[in-house]
């Protein structure tokens, strides 16, 4: 997958989510943080990464990424480092192949 599709992909989860607390005019770049430009919270971010692990499989886990970073990464996390965590993640080889 190309950075321009994933970013597709992440960008319509995101409105999804925005659109279920009636924001639907939300512009979304990569450098669009989380909690700052989308007022999104970390029960969202539970959301996004079920529905990343349901697109792309296991070997997207957000919640394992996110347990790596410190308070203040998950707080500044941005659209694009998303993005490139699962580009990242695809590009791995699972074990077994």
């Amino acid at each position: 997958m190309s950075p321009d599709q994933v970013f597709d992909e992440v960008r319509a989860i995101l409105l999804g989510i925005l659109d279920q607390y009636g924001l639907d005019d939300v512009e979304i770049s990569r450098d669009s943080t989380f909690h700052d430009d989308l007022g999104l919270e970390s029960i969202d971010l539970v959301t996004v990464g079920g529905q990343l692990a349901e697109r792309y499989g296991e070997r997207v886990n957000l919640a394992a990424f996110l347990a790596e970073q410190d308070l203040d990464a998950v707080i500044s996390l941005r659209v694009g480092t998303l993005v490139d965590f699962v580009l990242a993640s695809l590009a791995t080889v699972p074990i077994g192949r």
